[in-house]
């Protein structure tokens, strides 16, 4: 089943205008392009399995009759909406769409600040919650640095 088709109008409400631009096929393939994306892929995986563990935690105190707040069981599933959204835009970025990488750039920077402002509001989570933020946003912050990397930006710069 081919999916492309379907991939290309998602693409087009993600990246706008700009949605079937490309990266020069040969800087995507580079060895140094290749590296990175696998580095993000493992760090990807890695905020899922995060994301995936504060599940498993919420649900094991809430059936030992803990009461936890509607904000735990929102930053769980925006956490996990968000990595999904942020694989997609590495799987797209990793087939050269500049739009995929500029969106997975700009959401590497702007996830940590908002995560780590929420973690500082006293008593909005508990010490487990914001311990997982923390460690979320430090690894989102190491996917950015992968991407703003002088390899990288140069392989998606804009076309003159």
């Amino acid at each position: 089943m081919d999916l492309e088709p379907v991939l290309t109008k998602l693409d087009r409400i993600a990246g706008g205008r700009a949605a079937g631009e490309k990266a020069d096929d040969e800087l995507v393939e580079h060895p140094r392009t290749r590296r990175a994306f696998t580095w993000i892929s493992w760090l990807l995986a890695l905020e899922l399995l995060i994301g995936l563990a504060a599940l498993v935690v919420a649900i094991v105190l809430f059936a030992q009759g803990t009461v936890l707040a509607f904000p735990v069981w929102m930053r769980i599933l925006v956490v996990l909406g968000m990595t999904a959204t942020l694989f997609y835009f590495a799987w797209r970025a990793q087939k050269g769409y500049r739009w995929a990488y500029s969106r997975l750039r700009l959401f590497s920077k702007i996830f940590p600040v908002i995560t780590l402002v929420m973690a500082a509001i006293p008593g909005l989570f508990p010490f487990w919650m914001v311990t997982e933020q923390i460690v979320f946003s430090l690894i989102l912050i190491g996917i950015a640095d992968f991407l703003d990397s002088d390899h990288m930006r140069r392989v998606f710069r804009r076309p003159e």
